[in-house]
């Protein structure tokens, strides 16, 4: 079964153009399945082995690898929370815990709403801005378990809040086409 659609496999075939090494197409190639299944699957991987002329192992190594590949189903909003040291220090973990209790059960794969899916990060490179949750890969500093409630509450409504580094996150699928290079335009 093809996890992309035919224009989709041409817009594999335009981002694979772009590199004069295609195996440097891998992960755009891996955001554009995202994009479409919502995480990576052996299906998906298998198709970007395909297209690239790769083995689906070597496309597996690179998708277990990197923590914004999502190798099970993903929520409209990636929730990472960082509990790293600085964090940590600043209330990361229990952040993290507190996040958990808000999103309840399934939080940790898809919740029933398929809104969230809350994931633990290790460390999101931003310790002057501890402690640090992103939504879709874009980080909000600073979090208190008041702002985190915020944040969550604005999530729910489809209105959430601009980043620290100003952009409003999109959803899930959008964030993944994004990262594929190929950003939706915007509107004028």
């Amino acid at each position: 079964m093809s996890v992309l659609s035919d224009e989709l496999r041409r817009k594999a075939e335009d981002i694979k153009a772009r590199y004069p090494d295609q195996r440097s197409a891998l992960m755009p190639l891996l955001y554009l399945v995202q994009s479409v299944e919502g995480y990576a699957s052996r299906d998906g991987m298998r198709e970007v082995a395909e297209l690239l002329g790769l083995t689906t192992a070597d496309v597996e190594a690179v998708a277990t690898f990197y923590t914004m590949i999502r190798n099970h189903p993903t929520g409209r909003y990636l929730l990472a929370v960082c509990t790293n040291v600085s964090c940590a220090l600043l209330g990361g973990k229990q952040l993290y815990e507190r996040c958990r209790e808000m999103l309840g059960p399934n939080c940790e794969s898809v919740t029933d709403d398929g809104l969230f899916t809350l994931h633990e990060e290790e460390c999101l490179g931003a310790c002057e801005q501890a402690p640090v949750v992103q939504v879709n890969f874009l980080n909000y500093a600073r979090v208190d378990e008041e702002g985190l409630r915020r944040l969550i509450d604005a999530l729910r409504t489809a209105s959430p809040p601009p980043s620290t580094q100003g952009p409003v996150p999109p959803d899930w699928p959008t964030t993944c086409l994004t990262l594929a290079g190929l950003a939706p335009e915007k509107p004028s």
